[in-house]
């Protein structure tokens, strides 16, 4: 099942998980599409290369059972630097 995540790891910014601004890789990493469009090189995730395509929406009835996380990652020092494998 999906994180979901609740913020952009480059700018911090908060993306709910009715967000559809968010975007991930197929590991979860979570980046703002603004982000994604002026610093991700290639548009691609800076931690595995991976594309990034938009999040799926989970239904608001299933929140309550399955929520999305709460765990914030920020790693600006990631915005627009090399991928890595």
């Amino acid at each position: 099942m999906l994180q979901l995540r609740p913020n952009c790891e480059c700018c911090g910014r908060d993306l709910s998980p009715e967000s559809r601004d968010a975007l991930i890789c197929s590991f979860e990493c979570t980046w703002c599409v603004d982000c994604a469009r002026t610093k991700l090189p290639g548009g691609l995730c800076p931690n595995c290369g991976g594309e990034l395509v938009r999040r799926p929406i989970r239904p608001a009835a299933k929140l309550e059972t399955f929520p999305a996380s709460k765990d914030r990652i920020h790693r600006p020092d990631r915005c627009g630097g090399p991928v890595t494998a």
